[in-house]
């Protein structure tokens, strides 16, 4: 008689505790990361979990049967992961096929390489960023994990197999994985450049391998099923205070540990996994409390569906935000989407991953033949026919989809974002270069009729006057006035209308720019003698900003005299929050004027291109032409 897979496995349920801190952290640091900034470091806790559960199911079957039954391994991992996988993909391509067609770009790349798990290769390679909510707008942006995990299943059973004939040593075994993930942590921190997008790290299955490993050492330390149930009191005691503060130190990791900072890549995501490890194994130890603590209704219900939940977060939002204002009654939304993902996943784990994970799949055949011959007018085949029409459309959105395709309203905005940054970069570097030639032409002045650069001067006036609305006082003083603007892809695209009206602007914009990382840069306008006397900051587009950061930058600037334009974004949640904060900046600094972009453009949604945050020529002549009356007047 054939012996069953193992015998005496132990269901932890204080682990679906972890995973819902773990999932819940990983949601609301995308809806409202200026609450949770740690947000992220679910995702380690996850892998922590994912290496440690599925190490300790490999030793036990070890253990029994002396042997690990691989393909056996892939089918179930598969049949777990796979069918809710496949569907998330289908229902989200088919949405995009048929009402969100401007994410077709790359879209079969991004399909195909989830199904391959390689997808976190696939965005290194085409430079995306895990970071960049606003840039990179996707629904899979979130499937670098499952990549990340499912190349671990691909090579961990045959890795596993290789250590225990050859090493056996449970110890060393230990001590290797233990070696391995601090070489990965140590990779991460190598391949990090502070002040440059940490993606690649973060993303590679190089620079993310040691939480899942350090998973997998503990299994060899702490097997789940060679825990005593009965041990001292102060063993208890000691278990427990340890699984507690573990607790508590992740909860303020979500708190505080920002991925704006170095640290995490320095070894604070390595000592977050750390720290999961010890959680982990206090919850799995039978002799301890925390395992009952961590267990009750709420977080059995989220942890069993923390998959499907992790799944359809970033559809949901991505899709619910592109259609509806989310910068007003931010709460509001949030519940709406939680509740939204929360929907999802439900109906994914009822109907398709317990399911599937159950299915025998050697009957596939008899249930087609036997799905033909139900009544036409069946529940069955209604919903037969529906999930063949989804999954039609997906198909004909991945067979359609370009790839690194640019619109011409795309192009023309990558152009002007060009020309413009030339322009930037030239009013930084032509300081000194401007004065020697002004002493230059007074040298040859005599070489141009006075009445021709009258003439000059007076049109190039008039020209000005008309299409900004100054007065001629505005733009004669505008010619002496300087000005240094600094800020986000907004302003960039208005650096050559800024240079209209003050000709001697020094403007240094990029794209993507945030509050944060703006410090030593306005230091290195400073040493360089770039920051003139009227400054302008216009930042807040791409992200939350905060007192402090605002305060660090009051700091660099000095004295000097400080118009700060506030933003429009009501695609995102931050909008409102800087907006507020810039407002308190305006009054807590007698030398910041507030120049209130929001209040004019919001009503005038033809100011801006399709993303409603960038302006057309239209609104970055009102844009400009408000930034100078608050400068002139």
């Amino acid at each position: 008689m054939e012996k069953r897979r193992i015998k005496n496995s132990r269901y932890i349920t204080g682990i679906d505790g972890v995973r819902t801190l773990a999932v819940i952290g990983v949601i609301f640091y995308h809806l409202m990361p200026s609450y949770l900034p740690g947000g992220y470091l679910g995702v380690p806790i996850l892998f922590v979990i994912s290496g440690y559960l599925i190490t300790d199911l490999l030793r036990q079957e070890w253990q029994q049967n002396e042997k690990i039954g691989v393909l056996k391994f892939y089918i179930r991992r598969l049949k777990r992961l796979y069918p809710s996988l496949v569907t998330v993909l289908v229902i989200s391509t088919a949405y995009i096929t048929l009402f969100q067609r401007n994410l077709l770009n790359n879209l079969r790349g991004a399909v195909l390489s989830s199904l391959l798990y390689v997808n976190n290769w696939w965005q290194i390679d085409h430079g995306l960023s895990y970071f960049d909510r606003f840039g990179n707008e996707s629904p899979f942006t979130h499937l670098w994990t499952m990549a990340v995990e499912g190349q671990n299943y691909l090579i961990w059973p045959i890795l596993f197999i290789f250590l225990m004939k050859f090493v056996k040593r449970r110890d060393w075994i230990f001590y290797a994985l233990s070696i391995a993930a601090l070489l990965s942590a140590i990779g991460m921190a190598v391949g990090f450049t502070p002040g440059e997008d940490p993606t690649r790290v973060y993303y590679g299955t190089d620079t993310r391998i040691f939480s899942i490993l350090i998973g997998n050492a503990l299994a060899f330390i702490w097997p789940s099923t060679r825990l005593k149930t009965e041990i001292p009191d102060s063993a208890k005691r000691i278990l427990n205070i340890a699984g507690l503060a573990s607790l508590f130190m992740l909860v303020v990791s979500f708190i505080f540990m920002d991925d704006r900072f170095s640290f995490p890549y320095y070894g604070g995501i390595y000592l977050v996994s750390l720290i999961t490890a010890v959680l982990v194994a206090v919850t799995s130890h039978p002799g301890a409390s925390l395992n009952r603590w961590l267990t009750n209704p709420v977080f059995s219900y989220l942890g069993k569906r923390s998959y499907g939940i992790y799944l359809y977060q970033f559809p949901v939002m991505i899709f619910y935000e592109a259609k509806v204002n989310v910068a007003t009654n931010v709460w509001l939304h949030v519940l709406i989407e939680f509740a939204l993902i929360l929907l999802c996943s439900e109906l994914s784990y009822r109907f398709i991953e317990e399911p599937l994970r159950k299915f025998d799949y050697k009957k596939t055949w008899k249930k087609i033949k036997d799905w033909f011959a139900l009544p036409a007018l069946s529940k069955e085949k209604a919903v037969g026919i529906a999930g063949f029409v989804v999954v039609l459309i997906a198909t004909i959105g991945v067979a359609t989809a370009p790839s690194n395709y640019v619109d011409a309203n795309q192009e023309e905005f990558q152009e002007e974002i060009q020309a413009n940054k030339q322009a930037a970069q030239k009013s930084k570097n032509d300081g000194e270069k401007a004065e020697a030639e002004n002493d230059e032409e007074e040298e040859t002045q005599d070489t141009a009729t006075d009445e021709n650069i009258l003439q000059t001067y007076s049109n190039d006036t008039d020209h000005v006057m008309e299409k900004y609305d100054l007065t001629e006082n505005q733009v004669k003083r505008a010619r002496s006035t300087e000005v240094t603007a600094f800020g986000d892809s907004v302003l960039l695209g208005s650096t050559k209308n800024i240079q209209e009206i003050f000709p001697d602007a020094v403007i240094d914009a990029d794209v993507g720019r945030q509050l944060y990382d703006s410090v030593d840069l306005l230091q290195e306008l400073k040493d360089e003698d770039n920051l003139k006397e009227n400054v302008v900051i216009a930042l807040g587009s791409n992200g939350y900003a905060d007192e402090a950061q605002f305060d660090d930058l009051m700091n660099v600037i000095g004295n000097r005299k400080v118009y700060l334009i506030n933003v429009r974004v009501p695609t995102q949640r931050w909008q409102n929050d800087n907006n507020t904060l810039f407002k308190k900046m305006d009054d807590k600094y007698k030398r910041v004027t507030l120049v209130d972009w929001y209040d004019l453009s919001n009503p005038n949604n033809n100011w801006f291109r399709e993303d409603q945050v960038h302006p057309t020529d239209v609104g970055r002549v009102e844009y400009t032409s408000l930034l100078a009356k608050a400068i002139l007047e």
